[in-house]
């Protein structure tokens, strides 16, 4: 084998990892609401939502063939020579801005998911990319108005339009319904939403599969083995496949610590509050996947959560937890950055094979203590809908043992 077959093989294994990543750092963004409301059981929302992403990822391409050009500049993107490495940069340094990139992506969504921070992947992805492309090319090695315009401005706007959205449908709900009964109210709405929530996995799969398609298909272009001509109509069956199953059992396991803030920790959410918030997320997801916007799910639901909660007279709503959230959101891009840029460094530095080996080995000692971490103090489905404990703002329900070092309402303060 090459030593530029072994880092695309790496950087293949590790696109997967950081699909694994987004489907349990995302689950939340469909679930999170039908597990607060007992609309789902705990392990029957996380299945469900995993079958409808896998089925999500074989529905559109348009995302996948945004990422292949409008993030990086490491290939020509039109004439006889769309598909080639820029003028000066090899297939394996493109390869190592690629790799490098996903590393910072996969890091950053196990920091915020320790904390049970509902943070983008998509923007953890990204600011990967950016970062890497950087550190490897300059401010030239990114394609800036593609960002601004597929990245950049979707995520300031959607979460501001899932957020009105979400609270006009809960105002309308609830003034449509307000000579029920409220035991009869909730359990109707229960039912909407079980079809509301599987159409935001549905949609999460057609979205959030594609970027790291995107990104398999952006390291083959580079090497030759796929022609970038073709993308848009369509990708070899065992990246989407891959990439599907990937998505789907990350999806599977279930993000609990974010599923918990979500669901309970941002509003106190009703049946009817659910069903508008889910939605809102799944027509605002669909729409900008056909359009082939690269959107942060995780933004667009937990706007509509907060509308869902604006939207209903007397509901509480937690500006706290939500004030932690968006600092997150707007650390996410430069932090992820940071890593994906000082990933590619280590492994230039070391050498084109020694130094994809040495990043890919300290991406799988970063995850392991991470996940070590978590165990201390798990969250999970047989917890995931106690109480919020309002003394401490913590993700940990209160009757777990809080160690200052694993707790992450003071590190989310300072994030």
């Amino acid at each position: 084998m090459s030593g530029e077959m072994l880092i695309l093989v790496l950087l293949v294994i590790t696109a997967l990892g950081f699909d694994f990543t987004n489907g349990f750092h995302d689950t939340g963004n469909a679930m999170a609401t039908s597990i607060a409301t007992g609309a789902l059981k705990p392990k029957v929302a996380v299945g469900l939502s995993a079958i409808l992403n896998l089925v999500g990822a074989f529905l559109s391409v348009e995302v996948a063939a945004t990422i292949t050009k409008d993030v990086l500049n490491i290939q020509q993107t039109s004439g006889a020579d769309a598909g080639e490495v820029v003028a000066g940069l090899t297939p394996a340094t493109a390869l190592l801005i690629i790799f490098a990139g996903l590393i910072g992506g996969i890091l950053w969504n196990l920091f915020t998911w320790l904390f049970g921070l509902p943070s983008s992947s998509s923007h953890a992805l990204f600011g990967g990319l950016i970062g890497s492309g950087i550190a490897a090319i300059g401010l030239s090695g990114v394609n800036w108005h593609g960002v601004f315009g597929k990245i950049i401005v979707p995520a300031l706007l959607a979460p501001v339009i899932a957020c009105v959205v979400a609270a006009c449908g809960t105002w309308l709900v609830f003034t449509i319904t307000r000579h029920l009964a409220e035991s009869r109210k909730e359990q109707g709405f229960r039912y909407g939403q079980i079809a509301s929530a599987s159409l935001v996995s549905l949609a999460h799969g057609t979205g959030d599969a594609q970027k790291t398609m995107g990104v398999i298909a952006m390291a083959l272009i580079v090497t030759g083995h796929l022609d970038a001509s073709t993308v848009s109509h369509g990708l070899p069956l065992w990246v989407v496949a891959s990439c599907a199953a990937a998505i789907a059992i990350g999806t599977y396991l279930g993000g609990w610590r974010i599923i918990r803030t979500l669901g309970k920790g941002l509003v106190e959410i009703s049946s009817p509050q659910g069903m508008a918030a889910e939605a809102s997320s799944a027509a605002i997801i669909l729409t900008s996947s056909a359009a082939g916007m690269a959107l942060s799910t995780t933004q667009v639901a937990t706007g509509s959560i907060l509308g869902s909660g604006i939207g209903k007279r007397g509901a509480q709503v937690r500006w706290a937890v939500a004030g932690r959230m968006a600092v997150a959101w707007l650390t996410t891009l430069p932090a992820a950055g940071l890593v994906g840029a000082a990933s590619f460094y280590i492994a230039h530095l070391l050498g084109d094979v020694a130094g994809a080996v040495a990043i890919f080995v300290l991406l799988v000692a970063g995850s392991a203590y991470m996940y070590w971490r978590a165990q201390q103090n798990k969250v999970d489905a047989g917890n995931v809908n106690d109480d919020w404990d309002e003394t401490t703002g913590s993700v940990l329900p209160a009757d777990l043992p809080t160690d200052p070092g694993t707790t992450p309402d003071t590190p989310a303060r300072s994030a």
